[in-house]
């Protein structure tokens, strides 16, 4: 919130208390969903996240459609400190949306990982890779290996991809912190 005061209908200071308060149940959320384990429960703990934005998105509406109902009572400084507000709590919104996909992502790889394993195709132990080399042609060990490697090249390539989305949340989360700080 900015350094001055906001002058706020008793209407409008409700509806951003209430937004205030969503914001803050999302916050926590989040770092309880950090801390899960059990894919499940992430997996709840999101679906309760989301439905905790879209009263959000539902509030700050309303929230817009107060401050234009209000606008020819208020003096055009507070008018543009309304909008500024809202404009900070659009960006904070954003950023959960944005932490919101980040983690459905991760636990969509996981499920799938999952599902892989639980496949029923179990990789073979030390002995039997010793034993399945020794009868392979060299092309055949040559092949297997570029499989092996392609394999690796394109998990590094997902690995990556996980990275970069999560720099992008934490600069998003970043940005927000340092928006309700100043």
């Amino acid at each position: 919130m900015a350094t001055t005061e906001l002058q706020m209908s008793p209407q409008l200071e409700q509806i951003h208390g209430e937004i205030r308060d969503l914001f803050r149940a999302l916050s926590n959320g989040f770092q309880r969903l950090d801390k899960m384990k059990d894919s499940n429960r992430q997996s709840k703990q999101l679906e309760e996240l989301t439905g905790k934005m879209r009263e959000c998105k539902r509030l700050i509406k309303e929230f817009d459609r107060e401050i234009k109902d209000e606008e020819s009572k208020n003096p055009p400084e507070v008018n543009k400190q309304l909008n500024d507000e809202k404009q900070s709590m659009i960006k904070e919104l954003n950023s959960y949306v944005a932490m919101r996909k980040t983690y459905m992502n991760t636990l969509g790889n996981k499920k799938i990982e999952l599902f892989d394993m639980g496949a029923g195709v179990s990789e073979p132990t030390a002995d039997e890779n010793v034993k399945m080399a020794s009868s392979m042609s060299n092309q055949e060990l040559v092949d297997h290996g570029m499989k092996t490697m392609d394999e690796t090249d394109q998990a590094i390539e997902r690995s990556k991809k996980v990275v970069e989305q999560t720099i992008e949340v934490g600069t998003q989360t970043a940005g927000t912190l340092k928006g309700q700080v100043s």
